[in-house]
């Protein structure tokens, strides 16, 4: 019996029809989980997102995605500076109060970096950048920043993302 025997594949095109099923085949790609935050007038803003790449080791730049829609959206888009937290299965808690309010860490006592931005401790890598591109991608746009300095801890399960839901990816 092949492979294909046991499987079944949705073919389709993607069209403004069948948005669910294209995030659905999007959701097959596990993935990491972050927090991305800024300094604003009002705080702290922050906003998960699962969009986190590296893209160059020299000059070190990663990118993440944020929706243009999402109410969040101006907070990243005003902010010239921003850290990325690379999310342990330990903060699965964090990951979920973030994603219900923009505003979900603003009475944690947090460190502030060299360019003021709220940094999270704790997190299996944190990357604190400057904005160096925005590029347009449909409904989202593709945030490019330099890496200013990065910390990483040395133990510990990162929290993924898989079909819609959280879990966790444990290394042999």
């Amino acid at each position: 019996m092949s492979v294909h025997d046991r499987t079944t594949t949705n073919l389709f095109v993607p069209d403004e029809d069948n948005t669910r099923l294209l995030r659905d085949a999007f959701g097959r790609f596990a993935t990491g989980v972050t927090i991305v935050t800024a300094a604003t007038e009002n705080g702290v803003a922050a906003i998960t997102a699962n969009s986190f790449s590296s893209v160059s080791l020299s000059p070190p730049l990663v990118l993440w995605s944020p929706d243009k829609t999402s109410r969040r959206f101006s907070y990243f888009e005003a902010a010239t500076h921003y850290a990325v937290h690379v999310l342990s299965t330990d903060q699965d808690d964090l990951c979920w109060a973030v994603a219900k309010d923009v505003y979900a860490l603003r009475d944690r006592d947090l460190r502030r970096n060299a360019e003021g931005v709220p940094v999270l401790e704790g997190c299996l890598a944190r990357f604190e950048c400057t904005k160096t591109a925005v590029y347009e991608g449909g409904d989202h746009v593709i945030m490019l920043g330099q890496v200013n300095r990065a910390a990483m801890r040395e133990e510990g399960d990162p929290l993924a993302f898989y079909k819609g839901q959280m879990g966790r990816f444990t290394a042999q």
